[in-house]
């Protein structure tokens, strides 16, 4: 008897051991899927390997396999809850776009482990993807206290200013971005937030700016090609909405300003023809005769007054 308890003892012993073995050969491994391989071979030796189970969450994650990651993850948090494990649960929910659940998640990594900084970033764009702006504020605000140059986190809590309407606070962060980082993106985002608040001529100037640092920065043409346009700025806007159309021909929004453009410069049959095709793109079948078919569009939404004016002018081209 003796003999045959020694004997039940040791041989798990040597294969926990191997189990551990399969986990360090998958780490010198490159290719998830060779990973998951040699992973499946330790976790058939010990099903509850969290180092096994673990990694091979992260490589499901890299393969974007987000709810086979998600099992392992739940597996490690079932047996042994620990904050790594919440929080790369949460970046596959977010992945799969369960905002409420990756924030969750991040919340919960967060109370196991204060010090894991980098989630209050990731918990910030899960709130402001779930709509809750004010809380995606306070989480990128979090990140900025320990990172005061974190160019993300300024530019992510800008653009929930932006939804929250507090145009000031979202220019303020944009201004911020730029003096950490002088990128096309970050005087875009500023020239948008201006554009917000009415500031047309400082509007202006930052999507010069990003188009100078990027000319392939084609939404910065359509509305450096806005401001001018609402700056009475008429030639210009209708060159830098034309730069737009010609990068996408879809761009409905473009072709409609430069129908306003051609209005307002006397040319009537390019005014008509770029209306035209700005309906034909909305409404292909031509279905419907009204202003309804450009519900939501940019003009519609930012410019009211302007777009009922302008719509009833050139419907009667």
């Amino acid at each position: 008897m003796k003999k045959t308890l020694l004997v039940f003892l040791f041989v798990p012993l040597l294969s926990i051991g191997q189990a551990t073995k399969f986990v360090r050969q998958a780490l010198r491994l490159t290719d998830p899927n060779a990973q998951i391989e040699v992973l499946n071979q330790a976790l058939e030796i010990d099903d509850k390997h969290l180092d096994a189970l673990f990694y091979r969450g992260i490589a499901q994650y890299n393969l974007e396999n987000y709810d086979a990651a998600i099992l392992d993850f739940t597996k490690i948090i079932f047996y042994e809850p620990d904050a790594d494990s919440y929080y790369n649960r949460g970046n596959c929910k977010f992945n799969l776009e369960d905002y409420q659940g990756a924030l969750l998640d991040y919340e919960k990594a967060l109370t196991l482990d204060s010090d894991l900084i980098g989630a209050y970033f990731n918990l910030g764009n899960a709130k402001f993807y779930a709509e809750d702006y004010k809380g995606a504020v306070d989480s990128f605000s979090k990140m900025i206290r320990f990172f005061p140059n974190d160019y993300k986190s300024y530019s992510q809590r800008a653009l929930a200013y932006m939804e929250l309407k507090d145009y000031k606070k979202a220019f303020s962060d944009f201004g911020a971005c730029i003096l950490i980082r002088p990128s096309s993106e970050s005087y875009y985002n500023r020239g948008f937030a201006l554009l917000q608040i009415n500031y047309y001529k400082e509007a202006k100037g930052d999507f010069l700016k990003a188009i100078e640092k990027n000319p392939e920065n084609t939404p910065a043409f359509f509305y450096l090609g806005v401001s001018q346009f609402l700056l009475g700025e008429f030639q210009p806007s209708i060159k830098s909405l034309t730069f737009a159309t010609n990068k996408d021909q879809m761009d409905y929004d473009a072709h409609f300003g430069l129908a306003m453009g051609y209005h307002y410069i006397g040319d009537v049959e390019k005014a008509k023809a770029k209306f035209e095709r700005a309906k034909k793109i909305l409404d292909p079948t031509a279905s419907i005769n009204n202003a309804s078919v450009f519900k939501d569009t940019y003009w519609e939404v930012n410019e009211k007054q302007l777009f009922a004016k302008m719509y009833k002018v050139l419907s009667a081209l």
